[in-house]
């Protein structure tokens, strides 16, 4: 009889050891997906800007390199040295090729000029595309009442239908938030609710009273 009672308490045990590992298993599984989305994410982010980087360095290798025929064609409609020969105590035949050969000042600004478009073009790119921290610190600013990693990802995505947001993305990001004092987090029963925090607002007039005023010279 006592073995019955000792191989059930073991069961009993082992089920209970089981169902442990099940839930943290699971815990993790969520926790790491979590993780690799938030990753996808910030890999596509940085291909986006090697794409705009690519073209950039495409723009500004492209204004020297199309100057350079220029300057051999210069140099080779020059066939002034066999007239220079028979006047070689005048000097008068390397001025003129000094002149001929002089380089222009306005081919340099071809190279300057597209850079700056393609910096603008960079800038526009990244301004045009805010990350999702800065999407969600917005909407928790402009919402009066508490709302939910699911609410904050359901008005998102209406608001952004071209990006995918998640709400296992959401709740690591605005997590994020709460770690850095930007937001705050509520529990209602078993739900988590999340609101904008006003702290770093108010620590930016402190931070700029404490600067010292310049010393002018």
């Amino acid at each position: 009889m006592s073995e019955k009672v000792s191989a059930t308490e073991l069961t009993s045990q082992y089920s209970a050891q089981v169902s442990a590992d099940l839930e943290r298993n699971a815990k993790e599984q969520q926790r790491i997906g979590a993780e690799i989305a938030a990753l996808q994410e910030q890999l596509a982010a940085h291909q986006r800007d090697h794409t705009v980087l690519v073209s950039i360095q495409q723009a500004i290798g492209a204004a020297p390199a199309s100057a350079e025929p220029a300057a051999l064609s210069d140099s080779t409609t020059v066939p002034a040295p066999r007239a220079t020969k028979k006047t070689a105590g005048s000097g008068t035949g390397k001025r003129a090729r000094t002149k001929k050969t002089a380089p222009t000042p306005s081919r340099g600004t071809a190279g300057k000029q597209a850079a700056e478009k393609g910096a603008g073009k960079a800038e526009s790119a990244k301004t045009a595309q805010p990350t999702l921290v800065e999407l969600i610190r917005g909407h928790l600013a402009e919402q009066s009442e508490p709302r939910s990693a699911a609410e904050i990802a359901a008005a998102l995505g209406q608001a952004h239908p071209d990006r995918s947001v998640k709400t296992t993305v959401v709740r690591t990001t605005v997590e994020g938030l709460v770690a850095k004092s930007q937001a705050q987090r509520s529990k209602q029963g078993s739900s988590v609710f999340y609101t904008a925090s006003a702290v770093p607002e108010q620590a930016a007039p402190q931070q700029a009273e404490e600067q010292p005023s310049p010393v002018s010279a």
